[in-house]
């Protein structure tokens, strides 16, 4: 099973559409804050969180429950397809039903082989894969430029270094994130 969850308008075929909308016409209309989902452990082979997951958990104990959702739903190795607006753009910034800022990085939180590793670092991150249990490998991150800066990237003004460096220090540079995770059970 393939679900696409938080679908609205974008209702794909072969994926189960999810939405707490009734307008958008859902395959399966559910809130995504209220659990446990109404899917079966271990059901979902593939899931997608288009543009979803920064209008969701604005509580840090719902959104940490949305991961474990996540995680008790997947199948083995299941692929999780999570895009988002930057934290740092103006798409993220000025919707106001964002309500959580989403970063690659923080889904290395989620990995019990991470968690591992800070643990015998010393490492003061927060071991979320164990305190939650369970285990997401980050297996692909892209950024999608704001178009002025990717002209600048083309055109060799600025090198993807020099981008990198300014996009930690400057808004309105990176427009969107894409996170691939694989469930690890």
């Amino acid at each position: 099973m393939k679900l696409n969850l938080g679908c609205g308008f974008d209702r794909r075929d072969g994926y189960i559409n999810v939405d707490n909308q009734r307008f958008c016409e859902p395959d399966t209309l559910a809130d995504l804050e209220v659990f446990p989902w109404p899917f079966e452990t271990s059901s979902a082979t593939e899931i997608l969180l288009s543009h979803v997951l920064e209008h969701l958990g604005e509580k840090r104990d719902t959104y940490l429950k949305i991961i474990q959702e996540l995680y008790r739903v997947s199948a083995p190795d299941a692929v999780i397809k999570i895009s988002v607006p930057h934290p740092r753009h103006d798409d993220f910034l000025n919707d106001p039903t964002h309500v959580r800022a989403i970063t690659a990085d923080q889904f290395f939180m989620f990995s019990k082989k991470q968690n591992d590793k800070w643990r015998k670092e010393g490492a003061a991150n927060t071991l979320l894969a164990e305190i939650l249990d369970v285990d997401f490998e980050v297996t692909d991150v892209q950024s999608l430029l704001n178009d002025v800066w990717l002209k600048k990237l083309k055109s060799r003004e600025l090198s993807i270094d020099e981008l990198t460096e300014l996009a930690t220090h400057q808004v309105n540079i990176i427009k969107e994130i894409t996170i691939q995770l694989r469930a690890v059970k």
